[in-house]
């Protein structure tokens, strides 16, 4: 004869109760005031070119309050059943891996962002949903502001919640030449009349 101990119907509930508020739904991640990003095609073509993520892989990227990409991270989902809760702690990995926290601002001044790469069509799904809770908590845990969430299937890329969205990269499109996803940085400016001046001094 075994011996043992079967779940209670109250600890099922709880357990799925739990499961349940790990998961953001889109109309409450629209309502947590996300804030928009300005180019949102140039970042998801310039993560896109950096990493070349396949199916089941997520990109986490750092940006500065212009925009500019301070560290980003690449990663494959392992398989398991959605979760927030984990989502959050393999977020929250990557990015103690590329960037120190921003625990002692006051307030957060760099974004977070989730590229997340996926079979299947742009429709939300209970996965995204755990997405959007474990990122939102790892921005939380990091010091950082929580940023888009985006999802890129072979349908191409869409900003959850925010209803933007592009063709391409999708999941089969080639790398985009990094010049075409990025502004090139401004040469360094030389001459002018400040220059001048100091010539004119340097040959007194």
């Amino acid at each position: 004869m075994t011996f043992g101990f079967a779940p209670s119907s109250a600890a099922s509930l709880s357990t799925s109760a739990a499961s349940v508020h790990r998961v953001l739904e889109p109309a409450e991640w629209a309502a947590a005031g996300i804030p928009l990003l300005r180019n949102p095609r140039e970042v998801v073509s310039g993560l896109h070119a950096r990493h070349r993520p396949g199916p089941a892989t997520g990109v986490i990227a750092v940006l500065d309050p212009d925009e500019r990409l301070r560290a980003s991270a690449s990663f494959t989902r392992r398989p398991s059943p959605a979760d927030g809760w984990m989502f959050r702690n393999a977020l929250l990995d990557q990015l103690r891996r590329v960037i120190p926290h921003d625990l002692r601002r006051r307030t957060p001044v760099r974004t977070a962002v989730l590229l997340y790469c996926r079979d299947g069509d742009a429709r939300w799904t209970e996965e995204d949903g755990a997405w959007m809770w474990g990122l939102r908590d790892a921005c939380t845990l990091h010091g950082l502001r929580c940023g888009a969430y985006i999802t890129l299937t072979r349908d191409g890329w869409q900003v959850l919640g925010e209803g933007r969205g592009g063709r391409r990269p999708n999941t089969g499109s080639p790398p985009e030449l990094f010049g075409a996803a990025e502004t090139p940085p401004l040469p360094p400016r030389t001459g002018g009349a400040a220059s001048e001046v100091l010539r004119r001094a340097a040959a007194r």
